[in-house]
């Protein structure tokens, strides 16, 4: 998946509540990839990194995987082609969220 170029769909734009948390505000775009089915049986959950405002929709490049090992669920990282975060910089953006989970971050 890495390098693919796909588009989320946002369903949880920049500075929205989480709808069973209501306590965790989204600090980026966060959606789904339309088409494509995550473990779960949903569509592929993907962050979105590089992107400084709420948006609907985003097309970008897969640029990392976090793997949950305690879950059924992956999700991508999608950033602006030619950008790039380093696996610190990604822990960071998504630590909101995945700190509830033991992760691995994919970027090759």
């Amino acid at each position: 998946m890495i390098g693919r170029r796909v588009t989320v769909t946002v369903d949880r734009p920049m500075g929205s509540r989480h709808p069973v948390y209501r306590d965790m505000i989204y600090p980026l775009n966060y959606g789904y990839v339309q088409g494509i089915s995550a473990p779960d049986g949903e569509a592929q959950d993907a962050y979105i990194l590089g992107v400084s405002r709420p948006v609907a929709t985003f097309t970008g490049v897969v640029i990392a995987v976090i793997r949950r090992l305690n879950d059924i669920e992956d999700k991508w990282i999608v950033a602006p082609l030619g950008t790039g975060f380093s696996p610190e910089e990604i822990a960071k953006a998504i630590h909101f969220q995945e700190q509830y989970f033991d992760i691995e971050i994919i970027t090759k």
